[in-house]
Order: structure tokens, then sequence, then C-alpha cells
């Protein structure tokens, strides 16, 4: 059982299920770089990481796609384009992709309280653990989901409720943590508490205005 927390948002919580880009780790340089990377195999306009930045949060599909629609492709060229962008991703998954400030800290101080923690990404799962060891977060967390671990993603609550029931937490004593409005509805909609961090990838919008239950400048002031 964890001992007593410092930060209000963890009050009765047993388990913290975080989301992965956007929240814990910056990737938009190495997602960048596949994108580009596709477009120029098959002769198209690289679209720059700017852009990515905003389309990031769906899966590695809905980003190709984006990526697309913003180059003025087929829409038949989606299933050869993803292709492609997986091939450049599994080559330098984590060559510029960063660790937020304050995340260490906020992971080490829960570990410490004996708190258990989890993940839940639309980022598909072959890259989860190449990404965590790489970073030295793997030993953190007790389970980790992929975007193509169920038959649906968030912002689906189904992936949060197979996390707390495989630990055996009630929904009422978890904390989503995410930076989207697709992290505050999948933890709402399973019943989680939310907590969302302004700094990530929501498609250029305030996270806030999706009525997280407590917003935080940095993960830090969970420690």
């Amino acid at each position: 059982m964890p001992s007593s927390a410092t930060h209000p948002a963890l009050e009765g919580i047993r388990l913290v299920v975080f989301d992965l880009d956007g929240t814990l780790i910056d990737s938009v340089p190495d997602l960048a770089a596949a994108v580009d990377g596709a477009l120029r195999d098959m002769m198209l306009p690289e679209v720059g990481e700017a852009a990515v930045r905003d389309w990031v949060g769906n899966g590695s599909r809905k980003l190709v796609e984006r990526a697309l629609q913003a180059v003025g492709a087929r829409g038949g060229e989606l299933d050869a384009a993803h292709d492609l962008f997986l091939h450049h991703y599994r080559l330098a998954p984590c060559r510029a992709t960063q660790v937020y400030p304050g995340v260490r800290d906020a992971l080490e101080a829960l570990a410490a309280r004996g708190m258990r923690m989890g993940l839940v990404t639309n980022k598909p799962t072959a890259f989860i653990a190449p990404i965590l060891e790489c970073l030295d977060l793997a030993h953190y967390f007790s389970l980790t989901l992929g975007g193509d671990a169920l038959s649906t993603r968030k912002p689906d609550p189904a992936p949060l409720l197979h996390l707390a029931a495989h630990l055996d937490v009630a929904p009422s004593a978890c904390l989503m943590v995410g930076d989207s409005r697709h992290d505050v509805e999948a933890g709402r909609r399973a019943g989680f508490r939310t907590l969302a961090v302004p700094y990530g990838y929501n498609h250029g919008e305030p996270v806030a205005a999706s009525g997280p239950d407590v917003v935080v400048e940095s993960l830090r002031e969970l420690v």
C-alpha cells in the first residue's frame, strides 16, 4: 500500500496509469523523421517536425494519414505509406526522443512510495519496450499496453479498464495521467481520476479545456 502522497491528486490512488508520447517523452523528432522518410520514399514533399507535433496522439496510422492529406496524396497510398513509416521508425525509434523534465523525479518518487504504475499508449506495441529500455524507464511499469494490444484504443476506456482489472485495482482508485483530450476522455469514461500536463500533444488545443480533474505544469509536482 503506498504511503501518504504529497499531491492531492494522489489521495486514495493505488494505480497511476500514464500516457507515453507527450506526457513522459517528447518523441516527435523521431516520429517526424520517420514520417518524412516515408514521404521521401514515395517521392512526396516532407512535412517537418512542427506539423507532426500537431498530429500525434491517435496512433501511427492516423499520423501517416494526416501527413498524406497535408501533401495532397491519394487516399489509396495509406497502407504503403504506413508500412514505410514503420520501417523508418523501427530503424531509429529513440535517436532524438527525450524524457520530459520532472518525469524521472515523479516516477522515482511514486515507486519509492510503493505506487503501482502502468502505461497505456496509442503507439504500436512493438515500439514501447525498445523506447522504454533506451530511456531506462521500463522498470517503473507493471504493465504496458500499446494501441494495437486490444481491438480499441484511447479515447475508448477499454485499455484503461483492462489494465486496472489485470492489476486488480478498482477504477475509482486509479489515476490517468496524459497530455490530450483523448487521455482525459478515456480516463473519465473508465471511472479514473484524471490529471493532465499542458506541454504535450493536444492538436493545438489547451488540454485544460477537456476538463481533467487536475492540471500540473510538470509531473515533478507529484513528488
